[in-house]
């Protein structure tokens, strides 16, 4: 089944905010494999300028795709998780993740297209800080595979 196109253009703010964790972004960074010890070491950050230490860029990965669960939880919108596979991620830094941020995310569906009979739907995040700021913007595309024939 299509996805309903009147869900492009639809926001879901996200119901609380993430806190950010010195020991969450030390094992994201250790996850990856990045030793950079702006993400470890918050004299090292503090010398680069920043008041704590800093999360690697696809950290806020885990917090913009949390709040996305709100768009694919959507039942209105018709898509079949099951079939759903990752497509593409891509990020817009204003500044840098922190340990302290309070981070708030609205996710707007920009997009849905099928393509050869699969669903394609793109997602945007906003990132703001506890201040209103705007910390980042995250674009996620989920891609719905088609049901195979029987």
């Amino acid at each position: 089944m299509a996805l309903d196109q009147s869900f492009v253009g639809r926001s879901y703010p996200s119901p609380a905010p993430y806190e950010v964790g010195r020991e969450k972004i030390r094992e994201f960074a250790e996850a990856v494999g990045d030793t950079n010890p702006a993400y470890t070491d918050p004299e090292a950050a503090k010398a680069l300028g920043h008041p704590d230490v800093i999360a690697p860029p696809t950290f806020v990965f885990a917090i913009t795709f949390k709040a996305a669960g709100q768009v694919v939880e959507d039942p209105r919108l018709g898509l079949d998780y099951s079939r759903v596979v990752h497509g593409d991620q891509k990020f817009a830094y204003h500044r840098p993740v922190r340990a302290g941020d309070r981070l708030s995310v609205t996710s707007t569906i920009e997009g849905i297209k099928s393509l050869a009979g699969n669903d394609i739907l793109d997602i945007r995040g906003e990132v703001h800080d506890e201040a209103g700021e705007h910390v980042v913007t995250a674009w996620t595309k989920l891609v719905a595979r088609a049901a195979e024939e029987a």
